[in-house]
């Protein structure tokens, strides 16, 4: 019940200024100074308060809504649809319902009534100036709306956009917050995420799969690699327990690339594990195989030019250029 207590505020001021004038009529005097200004412009204050009221019951309503849904827990991907889509709703009805109050207000000014009513207009010489005078902020507003229907990200989503990988932090009508993982905010534009492509690594659930790349000589044993890889991983609540890869994905002149797949809860908790992982498998090519660390391989021919050759491996780290 506490939370509706918000509307009392402009409850108390509409029906102040809707008691004006039957008050002042009944008591059978002239108003002048500033109570004539109240009296004669009481309907613009109760238009205000009905917006007023407007406004706040609408916040009222979301946060009884979303109190229904917790975004805070691990399995979090229906309540940020909801949250997503209901606020930036609740924004659009705020827009809306402080556009037709402006619009209202000046529709009681007889000087400035064409004003009022080119904020109504929805065709017609006025609005085609405004329309392109303000082309850029419509389309920042549509594409807004556009966002909360379609959902193309949500509250909360790991994206990756302009070579940057955060959080969706705040979704507005006209601009997106990212939250950087170094803690910077990147602000875009709405139109920002519908003309350009970026990532979503948390659109269909916040599970995430990464990835781990380790370059090592040929003569590494790949087995016990594997063997390190699933005691690592069972060592550690940072992995979820389902997706533990390693695969050869490539073989170089000079070294073989391997590749890991480890999935986590979510994606901060992935890079943690990714960065875990790829720290223990290094330390345990170094202590158990230091010649499978990366070497170039140089031949020797003898001065005779005889047939003799030597083979001799030669660790990366003690080549000079």
């Amino acid at each position: 019940m506490k939370k509706y207590l918000i509307l009392l505020p402009s409850i108390l001021f509409t029906a102040a200024f809707l008691a004006v004038r039957p008050v002042w009529n009944s008591i059978d005097a002239a108003p002048d100074g500033i109570f004539s200004l109240i009296y004669d412009y009481s309907h613009i204050f109760v238009t205000i308060g009905i917006s007023w009221f407007l406004i706040s019951l609408t916040r009222t309503l979301k946060t009884a809504y979303l109190g229904r849904y917790d975004i805070d827990k691990e399995d979090n991907l229906k309540s940020r649809k909801v949250y997503t889509r209901t606020n930036l709703l609740e924004k659009v009805v705020v827009f809306i319902i402080i556009t037709f109050t402006v619009g209202a207000v000046l529709l009681s000014f007889e000087g400035i009534r064409k004003v009022g009513i080119g904020i109504f207009a929805s065709a017609g010489v006025a609005g085609i100036i405004i329309g392109l005078s303000a082309q850029k902020v419509v389309g920042s507003l549509l594409a807004g709306i556009q966002i909360a229907i379609t959902q193309p990200f949500r509250i909360d989503d790991a994206v990756v956009v302009e070579n940057e990988w955060g959080w969706i932090e705040e979704i507005n009508l006209t601009y997106v917050v990212v939250r950087i993982w170094d803690k910077r905010r990147l602000v875009l534009p709405t139109t920002y995420f519908l003309e350009k492509p970026f990532q979503n690594w948390t659109r269909t659930s916040a599970d995430i799969v990464g990835s781990v790349f380790i370059h090592t000589d040929y003569t590494v044993p790949f087995q016990a690699l594997r063997e390190e890889l699933s005691r690592i991983l069972k060592s550690t609540d940072l992995w979820d327990g389902k997706a533990e890869v390693l695969q050869v994905t490539e073989a170089k002149e000079t070294s073989v690339e391997i590749r890991i797949l480890v999935s986590a809860k979510n994606s901060p908790t992935a890079w943690d594990l990714r960065v875990l992982v790829r720290e223990k498998m290094i330390e345990f090519i170094q202590k158990n195989y230091p010649e499978g660390l990366p070497r170039t391989r140089v031949m020797l021919e003898n001065p005779g030019g005889g047939p003799d050759t030597v083979h001799a491996p030669i660790p990366a780290s003690q080549q000079k250029l």
